[in-house]
């Protein structure tokens, strides 16, 4: 386990998975604890597919692949490439096990920076493959909501409005859930979430907070590279997860071809692939 710390802030981060376990500010909790009767997880790594795919498969020139919903981000243990009080690098690169899923040869670093109340997360992806590489990513944080979500607003930075497209499954289909409607406020229920996630593809904002209208604790997130915004929970659990993804689950008619799917991420040879997106605690 890797720490950061400054004089307000406290954030633990796992080798497996790159994980941030903790981040606690002025003595509070802000990270969903993992339990493993309710969720096991708490911030894992979406890599290299985010949601899931038809049949959990994909073709990639003319072979099948089998891939696990989100992939393998969050069950591959990072090394540690370097780390300081107040910065992290973890570094994985692709073998013999990732290729027989996922036939590309990569290096990944996941970058966590601490700044005063900010924890800013880079992802940083070099295609070693000599061809284009085809991949998404994305986080899945789980913010700790003890009060339950009902107690809680998402806020945008401006009005929205916004539709969930309706899962089915793994896969993504066109139906449209209306959400709200030329507002700045997302009020949490649990009755979005009895079969899955909200998932938004016509998001303006950059950002959103999650605030506690009782409280006023709020923490922020800060996402520019994302063209996807989910949020999701457990039914009556105490956490939510604000999800900026750079891909999508498959659609209901997907053709299977990796290089056809929505939100694919086309790296040429060579090539860099850098995004970032910040967590701020608000008060």
């Amino acid at each position: 386990m890797i720490t950061l710390t400054n004089e307000k802030m406290t954030v633990s981060i796992n080798e497996l998975g790159a994980e941030i376990k903790s981040i606690r500010c002025n003595d509070t909790e802000y990270i969903w604890g993992s339990l493993k009767e309710v969720w096991s997880d708490c911030c894992p790594l979406l890599f290299p597919i985010c949601g899931g795919l038809k049949d959990n498969k994909y073709t990639f020139e003319g072979k099948e692949y089998t891939l696990q919903k989100h992939g393998y981000g969050s069950e591959t243990m990072f090394e540690v490439e370097s780390a300081s009080a107040t910065q992290a690098i973890f570094f994985h690169q692709s073998n013999e096990e990732t290729r027989a899923c996922f036939p590309f040869d990569y290096e990944l670093r996941i970058i966590y920076t601490l700044d005063d109340t900010s924890l800013k997360v880079t992802y940083q992806v070099d295609n070693k493959s000599g061809k284009t590489m085809y991949f998404s990513i994305g986080s899945h944080e789980g913010y700790y909501t003890p009060e339950g979500i009902e107690d809680y607003d998402v806020v945008f930075p401006q009005n929205e409005t916004l539709s969930s497209y309706v899962l089915y499954g793994n896969l993504l289909s066109d139906q449209k859930l209306p959400i709200i409607k030329d507002t700045n406020v997302l009020p949490l229920y649990d009755k979005y979430f009895t079969i899955d996630a909200l998932v938004f593809k016509d998001l303006q904002s950059r950002s959103a907070v999650l605030r506690n209208r009782k409280t006023g604790k709020a923490v922020k997130v800060d996402f520019d590279y994302a063209p996807y915004f989910l949020l999701w929970h457990k039914p009556n659990a105490p956490y939510i997860c604000l999800e900026p993804w750079a891909g999508v689950q498959d659609i209901v008619g997907s053709s299977y071809d990796i290089t056809e799917k929505e939100g694919i991420i086309a790296l040429e040879k060579d090539k860099t692939y850098t995004a970032d997106h910040t967590i701020t605690i608000l008060a």
